[in-house]
C-alpha cells in the first residue's frame, strides 16, 4: 500500500532519486528518463480525458491506460537485477498487452481505411491523444535505449505495452474525430 505523508523530502536535492528497489539514481538516468516519460505520457491521457468525457467507452479504455502507466512506471523503476527480490515487483504482463490489442480492434473496427497520414489535429480529443501518443512513442524510444543498455533489463511485455500504447492512442484519436469523418488528412506538397 501506498502511503505518502510528506512530499518533499530533500533527498532529491543532490540531483538523485530512488529507485523503487533503493538504490539511488541520478535524475537524468536513462531508467530514470524512462519512466519519467510514461508519467509524462499519463498526464497527456489525463489532459485528453477533459475532452471523452461524453465518449464513455473510450474514456473507460483510457482510464485502464492511465492505470496501466503507473504499473509500467512501477516496473520501470524496479530493475530486474536477476537476483530474488525481497518483494514480488509490479511488472506489465502479456494478458495487459492482449486488452489493449482487443481494444484498438474494437476502435479500428468503426474506422474507415486511411487514404493518407493524419494531421495531429481536428476535434479537442483528437488532438490532445495526438500530443499523448507522441510522447508514448519518446518513451519507447527510452525504453527502447534502456533495453540495448548494458546491466539493464526492460521486459518484452513492457516494449510491448508501450509500442501498442502509441498505436492505441493513434486509432483512438481518430475514433474520437467522428470515427475518422473529421480527420484532418495530410495532402503532399500542398503548401509548395
Amino acid at each position: 500500500m501506498v502511503k505518502l505523508n510528506k512530499i518533499y523530502t530533500k533527498t532529491g536535492d543532490d540531483g538523485t532519486t530512488g529507485l523503487a528497489t533503493g538504490p539511488r539514481r541520478l535524475k537524468s538516468d536513462l531508467r530514470v528518463e524512462a519512466y519519467g516519460t510514461i508519467d509524462e505520457a499519463n498526464s497527456c491521457i489525463g489532459l485528453a480525458r477533459q475532452h471523452t468525457r461524453e465518449l464513455a467507452a473510450l474514456d473507460a479504455m483510457l482510464m485502464r491506460i492511465q492505470n496501466d502507466l503507473f504499473d509500467l512506471g512501477a516496473d520501470l523503476s524496479t530493475p530486474d537485477t536477476g537476483e530474488t527480490p525481497a518483494y514480488e515487483p509490479l511488472r506489465i504482463i502479456a494478458a495487459q498487452v492482449a486488452r489493449l490489442e482487443v481494444e484498438i480492434d474494437a476502435l479500428n473496427a468503426d474506422l474507415e481505411p486511411l487514404r493518407s497520414f493524419v494531421l495531429p489535429g481536428g476535434s479537442g480529443a483528437a488532438a490532445t491523444l495526438h500530443v499523448a501518443r507522441t510522447v508514448a512513442r519518446r518513451a519507447e524510444r527510452l525504453m527502447v535505449e534502456l533495453a540495448r543498455t548494458d546491466g539493464e533489463i526492460v521486459s518484452n511485455e513492457a516494449l510491448a505495452y508501450i509500442n501498442r500504447l502509441s498505436d492505441f492512442l493513434f486509432v483512438a484519436a481518430r475514433w474520437s474525430n467522428g470515427k475518422g469523418q473529421s480527420d484532418v488528412l495530410w495532402v503532399p506538397g500542398k503548401n509548395r
